[in-house]
């Protein structure tokens, strides 16, 4: 891809509550799949209140949120050291290979643009089935 230009408001909206195989059961825009990007993943996220994407890890992917409206709940860290922080619009966060994050809506709605690389298919892990050992060799890929 060379270049591409898509408006938010033209990409459609999937109630993912629909497609079995993909939590969470939240609204979601494929910005990645409008644009035709290859390299990484680009989503703006949907949220009513108390709805979440619950605490997890990936195993390759570096994953970077930003927080365009409403207010947030996150959890971030490994296992055993995570940190709960509040945050609202114009907050930034992210988490590396194997580090568990998660975020939920505490205002009446929120939306979230979430960016991740490599675009590569990287399930969500539960953050504590994953071993000091794998999060120090995700470290050092860096």
């Amino acid at each position: 891809m060379e270049y591409n230009v898509v408006e938010t408001d033209d990409v459609a909206v999937t109630d993912l509550s629909e497609v079995e195989e993909i939590p969470p059961d939240l609204d979601m825009q494929s910005i990645d799949s409008a644009l035709g990007l290859e390299e990484m993943l680009c989503k703006v996220w949907h949220f009513e209140e108390g709805e979440e994407i619950g605490y997890h890890a990936h195993g390759q992917q570096e994953e970077l949120f930003y927080v365009l409206e409403g207010e947030f709940s996150l959890k971030l860290g490994p296992s055993g050291e995570t940190e709960f922080r509040e945050v609202g619009p114009g907050a930034f966060w992210a988490a590396g290979p194997m580090i568990g994050h998660g975020h939920r809506c505490v205002s009446e709605t929120g939306t979230v643009l979430a960016l991740g690389a490599p675009n590569v298919a990287d399930p969500g892990r539960d953050p504590h089935d994953i071993t000091d050992e794998e999060i120090a060799e995700a470290q050092s890929d860096d």
